[in-house]
């Protein structure tokens, strides 16, 4: 064994020792180094292949209308771009030279507003600077529209990152019935997920969801997403909107605001039993003369209501007992001294309307009459006046859940600390309060105030939304919330209710009555204050308004119009009036269940018009009309496949359905006839793209019968 040298072993050992120390100070050094001087670099480093918590954003929720129709929903849209970096470090680049004029040839037939020339010259600029973000089109695309370009040569490579193509995805908020009850079911700020106004505002936390969170690495030069936290979709919420309400009732102030040149048009439609808000319009002139909703004015506007406030002083003075229906006042020749000032009615020139019992103080909307029998019964305690009000809920804040939305000011007298003078009283505030000056109403409050009196007492809430629902499955209900029981004795709203049916059938609001049912209601014709000027700045605005509800015998709706216009003619019973006819006679109609046949007799037989196409189909629903039909061919509806063939007519009571053999699928077939489901179905299951142009049957088709398809083809459909 040999001897260990202690001499000769040692320097070794020491020299590896302390080169292994010196490298472990580099190694340190450098550690420091990079955590200290270079930690800004690397840190840009880090954050080109590896991204943390980036949120992740849910759809959001629907907005459906009572009938479950989408008023409000998020579709998604593409912006599309070209990365050119990518596709050359692919290899790519021969490729792109070869297709190019391909790509530029689909684009335009996509975007044809667009030339191929034009197209193919911005992709060159793109590629010449190796962009890697280059638009393919400036503005976004609809899903459709996207896999179309998807599909295009290069772009639809499997592996996206070789061809370059990727895209930006956004949740877009579609409106399918357009502004129809825009300023309700409210919109959001340009292309953000941030709710600005209305429901969509009001309920966002629901349609909003919860954010999810992933993280991403890169790896073989693109991102991949890892999921840490899963986005949670926001629910629909179902609302109290009746789209054909809200659309006839859209229509019917617009025609009345255009015939008058009016500035502003509310109309609110509400179901008597539970409050729900069936329609409600807030239609405002714009600039360029059309009318738009900019503003809920129908919950935020506190004017002076005027005559329509007159029904609840009554109301108080017959509910206090301090009169009764036989009750008479003397108006004289329509003009009267009250504390210094005049008080007149509407036809003071034509000598006023003289003695009037209670009830026809509101037939004829007498302001002289209305002011006197409540001034002289509560003159010397109009607290107990205010108090009457208070309690007939005219006053009570509603919670309406809408950004904007204010309770009436009905302001309460309040006396001195000493208890002798009024501090915000004068001796002429409670006549003009009782006919509706003085105070600040807001539509929806008035309607509820009239609801109550049509429910037989009962206030009910204004219901906007019934429901939150997710994924088919009710997670909220809101039911329908009583606010008062009672707003007066049962014996006042029968009186009510009497005097308010007069009204329509007898006195001024006959123009929003209907020959085939019973309405009531009031009119109101207020003038409007302009601000520090007061009532003398000029030319003269007006609130013209009539409430009320129908039928009225058993009623299911009451509704509010109330529009505002300058200048004269202006008649709250001869104009608002007028457009509460037109919705009345609207709703009722559509209400109406009839059956066909109570329409049938002995000698009309109703043949319907049977379109080419899908006979089988045809044959279904002939049956079960009771239609004899004469076929030659045999199959089940419900069972078999579509049978395309021919109707006619073979005699009066009876329709002939003749089978036909179908073209080859390289062939266009022959739709001319037909109705657009089926010309559609039997064209595109050829792998040829349909477009539409028209209603009703095909009476003219781009590619003629018989024409050999070929690739990305299109035929264009007229159908008239």
């Amino acid at each position: 064994m040999p001897k260990f040298d202690y001499n000769k072993i040692m320097p070794r050992y020491s020299a590896i020792a302390i080169v292994m120390t010196l490298i472990a100070f580099i190694v340190i050094g450098k550690a420091l180094y990079i955590m200290t001087a270079e930690h800004e670099y690397w840190e840009k480093v880090a954050n080109r292949v590896k991204k943390d918590s980036v949120s992740i954003k849910p759809i959001r929720g629907n907005i459906l209308s009572c009938e479950g129709n989408l008023m409000a929903s998020s579709l998604p849209e593409f912006k599309i771009f070209m990365d050119f970096n990518a596709l050359r470090q692919a290899g790519n680049d021969s490729l792109w030279e070869v297709k190019l004029d391909s790509i530029c040839m689909c684009l335009n037939q996509i975007f044809p507003e667009k030339p191929a020339s034009e197209f193919r010259e911005e992709l060159e600029q793109g590629r010449a600077k190796q962009s890697k973000h280059w638009p393919i089109w400036k503005h976004r695309v609809d899903y459709n529209t996207f896999c179309e370009v998807k599909n295009i040569p290069v772009f639809n490579m499997k592996l996206s990152y070789r061809s370059g193509f990727h895209f930006e995805e956004f949740n877009a908020r579609q409106r399918p019935y357009g502004s129809l009850a825009g300023r309700t079911v409210g919109d959001l700020f340009g292309g953000k997920d941030s709710a600005r106004c209305g429901l969509e505002l009001s309920y966002d936390s629901i349609l909003r969801g919860t954010n999810g969170l992933v993280h991403r690495r890169k790896v073989l030069n693109k991102f991949l997403n890892i999921m840490d936290t899963p986005p949670i979709d926001g629910a629909d919420i179902i609302t109290t909107i009746d789209v054909n309400m809200q659309d006839l009732a859209e229509r019917s102030v617009i025609d009345e605001l255009k015939l008058i040149n009016g500035n502003v048009g509310v109309a609110i439609v509400m179901e008597v039993a539970t409050g729900d808000i069936k329609a409600i319009v807030n239609m405002e002139k714009c600039w360029d003369g059309e009318y738009r909703e900019i503003k809920n004015h129908a919950v935020s506007d506190l004017l002076e209501p005027g005559s329509v406030f007159k029904t609840a002083s009554i109301l108080v003075s017959l509910d206090d007992g301090v009169v009764d229906t036989t009750y008479r006042v003397e108006t004289g020749g329509g003009v009267w001294p009250m504390y210094g000032r005049e008080m007149k009615d509407h036809n003071w020139r034509k000598g006023g309307y003289g003695r009037l019992t209670l009830p026809q103080t509101l037939h004829y909307s007498s302001n002289i009459g209305v002011s006197r029998i409540v001034d002289e019964h509560y003159h010397n305690n109009p607290e107990k006046f205010v108090q009457g009000i208070y309690r007939t809920g005219i006053a009570d804040d509603l919670h309406i859940p809408l950004v904007g939305a204010s309770p009436a000011r009905i302001r309460m007298p309040k006396k001195d600390e000493r208890g002798r003078q009024y501090v915000n009283w004068s001796k002429t505030a409670l006549a003009w309060m009782s006919i509706g000056y003085e105070t600040q109403v807001p539509p929806i409050s008035t309607l509820t105030f009239y609801n109550a009196i049509a429910n037989n007492g009962k206030m009910m809430q204004p219901r906007f939304v019934k429901q939150v629902v997710k994924d088919g499955t009710v997670i909220a209900d809101f039911p329908p919330v009583v606010l008062r029981e009672r707003i007066a004795k049962e014996s006042t709203i029968k009186t009510m209710q009497t005097i308010l049916e007069q009204v329509v059938s007898q006195g001024l609001g006959k123009k929003a009555g209907s020959k085939t049912f019973k309405v009531a209601g009031k009119t109101g014709t207020a003038q409007m204050s302009k601000g520090a000027a007061g009532y003398k700045s000029g030319v003269m605005s007006y609130l013209l308004s009539f409430a009320g509800f129908f039928p009225a015998d058993n009623p299911r709706y009451s509704c509010i119009v109330c529009i505002q216009k300058s200048g004269l003619p202006a008649s709250g019973g001869g104009m608002s009036g007028v457009v509460f006819h037109n919705i009345a006679e609207g709703i009722m109609a559509q209400s109406l269940k009839l059956d066909v046949k109570d329409a049938q007799d002995s000698t009309s037989i109703l043949i319907p018009d049977v379109k080419d196409g899908n006979i089988m189909a045809a044959d279904y629903v002939l049956t079960h009309l009771g239609i004899n039909t004469n076929a030659d061919w045999s199959g089940t509806y419900s069972e078999g496949n579509p049978i395309w063939g021919k109707a006619s007519q073979q005699n009066h009571n009876m329709i002939a359905l003749h089978k036909e053999t179908e073209n080859v699928d390289t062939i266009i077939p022959d739709v001319r006839g037909m109705g657009a489901k089926d010309a559609v179905y039997l064209i595109e299951k050829r792998g040829v793209m349909v477009k539409l142009n028209g209603r009703g049957k095909v009476v003219k088709q781009s590619l003629e019968p018989g024409h050999n398809i070929k690739a990305g083809e299109v035929c264009m459909l007229l159908l008239e």
